[in-house]
């Protein structure tokens, strides 16, 4: 018999004010299911897609576009890539930067 696990809240690092229901979040599961997500997005009828990634994840969001215009929608282009340095707080009360990127995609 299987059991159902009650929904628990993944922590991906980013402190938003608010949920956007376009912005998909790269962090450390395969790329392929950021891939997924965003297409979902799409297919929804959402006009612009954001994907957002930041510290060693910059890499997987790069490829998570790549792909998603060579194998999904050949149509869909990069609006705006918008890169950046978030201060983040460790929990031994240092400070550490890390480089954040946000590319915007649309038709």
């Amino acid at each position: 018999m299987s059991k159902i696990l009650p929904e628990t809240e993944i922590d991906d690092g980013f402190e938003d004010e608010e949920p956007a229901p376009n912005i998909v979040r790269i962090g450390k599961k395969p790329t392929m299911n950021y891939v997924v997500a965003c297409v979902t997005l799409f297919n929804t009828g959402q006009p612009e897609v954001m994907v957002r990634a930041r510290g060693q994840s910059i890499n997987k969001a790069v490829e998570t576009v790549e792909m998603l215009r060579r194998a999904f929608f050949k149509n869909v282009q990069i609006h705006t890539v918008d890169i950046g340095t978030e201060e983040v707080e460790r929990e031994d009360g240092s400070i550490a930067r890390l480089s954040t990127i946000e590319i915007t995609l649309g038709n």
